[in-house]
């Protein structure tokens, strides 16, 4: 308790708001990998998991794919990477673009494949193009998935972004890092709890992100259906 207390006044320390090197600059640099990450690995993943979703194939290898990227080592594919590209931001760029590319794709796939079949073939049936049904259709009905798999990888690249320091003077990992070194473990405990109040602020803001994007007619005919369930059951 006393040490959580001393990572507290540490946070609190206004001494610590200040300077290049200080909380909010930190923060700015960790919100900015995080975002340019996942930028990166959703121009990767969205466009092959919506071909995968809209015509049914090539499943089995994204799903064996996304299951070898996610058993990989952070730290030993950081640390791999930047024996390739050398000591700095590229490392950590293309270490977590790799790593948050799975959830990505497994959201913008299965968000797809949880429309019903007969919604699709209504839409062909009305003369709608492949193109069409894809804008139309699809994707405002599985956008609520594509953002919780989004979601996932926002919350695992805040948490492993820390790492960002190992290789490069970057982001609150710095705290953790510095910490370590000097045995300020009211540092290291700070920059925790900085990362994870980050990480629940995030998780917020995708929450209620896929809260407000699910159309309004699907949120009715929950409402509709559940009440109407109740209802037989009453009887």
């Amino acid at each position: 308790m006393n040490l959580f207390l001393q990572a507290l006044n540490w946070v609190l320390d206004p001494a610590h708001y200040s300077g290049p090197n200080g909380i909010p600059v930190r923060l700015v640099e960790h919100v900015a990998f995080t975002g340019l990450t996942l930028v990166m690995a959703a121009v990767i993943a969205i466009p092959v998991g919506f071909v995968i979703g809209h015509t049914g194939r090539g499943r089995g290898a994204a799903v064996a794919l996304s299951g070898a990227l996610r058993a990989i080592p952070t730290l030993g594919l950081l640390t791999l990477v930047a024996l390739v590209v050398g000591v700095g931001l590229e490392a950590p760029y293309v270490a977590l673009t790799i790593l948050a590319i799975p959830p990505i794709l497994a959201g913008s796939y299965s968000g797809f494949e949880a429309i019903d079949r007969r919604t699709i073939d209504a839409a062909r049936a009305i003369g709608m193009s492949e193109g069409q049904i894809v804008r139309k259709v699809e994707l405002p009905l599985g956008l609520p998935l594509l953002l919780g798999g989004l979601r996932s990888a926002v919350l695992q690249v805040v948490a492993t972004a820390t790492l960002a320091a190992y290789v490069a003077d970057f982001g609150l990992g710095r705290f953790l890092f510095s910490g370590l070194k000097t045995n300020d473990y009211a540092q290291m405990l700070g920059g925790s709890i900085l990362v994870i109040l980050l990480a629940l602020v995030l998780d917020g803001i995708f929450a209620a992100a896929q809260r407000f994007v699910v159309p309004r007619g699907v949120s009715a005919g929950r409402f509709e259906d559940t009440r109407a369930r109740s209802t037989r059951l009453a009887r």
